[in-house]
C-alpha cells in the first residue's frame, strides 16, 4: 500500500460552528437510534413469525439487516467528531470505513432489485410464482447480492491502495469516500476516476434500468388485468 508519510486522515465534517454541532449530535444521535430500533423491530417480527417463509419478507429481513450495518458504518464516528475536537481517522480506518460503507450500501441496491424482481414474479408470473421464488431461489439472489457488492467495494479500495498520500490529509468529507480521497492523492488520478465514474455509472444504470422495467411491467399488467375485468361485473349466485 503506498500511503508513504500519510497515517491518518482528519475528516472535515459538516459543520463548523460549535452550537450547529452540539444540535446535530442531538438530531442525529436521535435519527441513528430511531434506524436502528426500526430495523431490528423488522427483523425481529420478520424472523419471530411465519412471515419470513414468504420471499418478499424474506428480503425485506436482509435489507433491514444491511441498512443497520450500512449505517453503523458512518453514522457512530460522524455523531462523535461533532463533540471531538480533531477529527482524525487512521488510515487502515479510512480504507475499511470506504469498503464497508460500498459493499453493504450496493448489497442494499441489489437486494431491492431482488425484491423487484420478487414483485413481478408474483404478479405477472403467479401460476408459477411458488417453482420461480423458491427458498433456493431467493438464497441464491442475496448471496449474488453479497457477491456483486463485494467485488464492486474491492475494486474501490484497490485503486485507493494504489496511489501515494504524501501531502494535504484533509479529507472535505463526513466519513472517507473514494473520490475526497482521490483529491488528496500526489499522483494524476484522472484514469481512475475515469474507471470509477465507468464502473459505479454502469452498476447503477443498471440496477435503475432493472427496477424500473420490472415495476413498469407490474403496472402494465395489472391495467391489463383491471380492463379485462371491467366487462364482467360481480352477479348474484342465484341468477347463475
Amino acid at each position: 500500500m503506498k500511503h508513504e508519510n500519510v497515517t491518518e486522515f482528519i475528516l472535515l465534517g459538516l459543520f463548523s460552528d460549535e452550537d450547529v454541532k452540539v444540535t446535530c449530535f442531538v438530531l442525529f444521535s436521535l435519527c441513528y437510534l430511531l434506524v436502528l430500533s426500526g430495523n431490528l423491530l423488522i427483523l425481529l417480527t420478520i424472523r419471530g413469525s411465519h412471515l419470513s417463509e414468504q420471499p418478499m419478507y424474506f428480503f425485506l429481513s436482509y435489507l433491514s439487516f444491511m441498512d443497520v450495518c450500512f449505517t453503523s458504518t458512518v453514522a457512530p464516528k460522524l455523531i462523535t467528531d461533532l463533540l471531538s475536537q480533531w477529527n482524525t481517522i487512521s488510515y487502515n480506518g479510512c480504507i475499511a470505513q470506504m469498503f464497508y460503507a460500498h459493499f453493504f450500501g450496493a448489497t442494499e441496491i441489489f437486494i431491492l432489485v431482488a425484491m423487484a424482481y420478487d414483485r413481478y414474479a408474483a404478479i405477472c408470473k403467479p401460476l408459477h410464482y411458488v417453482i420461480i421464488m423458491s427458498r433456493r431461489a431467493c438464497y441464491v439472489l442475496v448471496l449474488a447480492s453479497v457477491i456483486g457488492a463485494f467485488i464492486h467495494s474491492l475494486l474501490q479500495v484497490l485503486i485507493v491502495t494504489e496511489l501515494p498520500f504524501c501531502g494535504p490529509n484533509q479529507i472535505d468529507h463526513y466519513f472517507c469516500d473514494i473520490f475526497p480521497l482521490l483529491k488528496l492523492a500526489c499522483t494524476d488520478t484522472r484514469v481512475f476516476i475515469i474507471t470509477i465514474i465507468a464502473t459505479t455509472g454502469v452498476l447503477s444504470i443498471l440496477t435503475f434500468v432493472a427496477l424500473v422495467i420490472s415495476y413498469i411491467i407490474i403496472l402494465i399488467t395489472l391495467r391489463t388485468r383491471s380492463a379485462v375485468a371491467k366487462p364482467f361485473p360481480p352477479v348474484a349466485h342465484i341468477s347463475l
